[in-house]
């Protein structure tokens, strides 16, 4: 077994429960790591024998891209297309945060954790 990580994907979102939220957006901060059999891509150092990080990163941006009102909800779509998509994947777990929150005060960012197993 292995592990891939993401750490600090950078994206610009519309997600939230108020209105002005989805107008003015905010910056949002995923980090995601994944688990599954390594050992074939060490020895063929073949990109298909593996879990492709473009394709992750790709599929957090997507989703990332799709207004929701909860975090939870992001976080989760993110994981079941990951695992639908890269059948490789045994395990994810995504922590999406929201930067400099509307929540009133001095709270850096927001973080919501998901994780699921095949």
């Amino acid at each position: 077994m292995g592990k891939i990580k993401l750490k600090n994907i950078r994206v610009f979102a519309y997600h939230g429960c108020l209105d002005e939220e989805g107008k003015i957006g905010s910056d949002y901060r995923v980090d995601l790591s994944v688990k599954g059999d390594l050992s074939n891509s060490a020895k063929t150092d073949s990109l298909s024998d593996t879990i492709d990080y473009v394709h992750l990163n790709r599929i957090v941006k997507e989703e990332m891209g799709k207004r929701a009102k909860l975090l939870e909800t992001v976080a989760e779509k993110i994981i079941n297309r990951i695992l639908e998509e890269i059948i490789m994947v045994q395990e994810v777990k995504v922590d999406v945060s929201k930067i400099n929150p509307p929540i009133g005060g001095n709270v850096a960012m927001v973080t919501v954790s998901r994780s699921k197993s095949r």
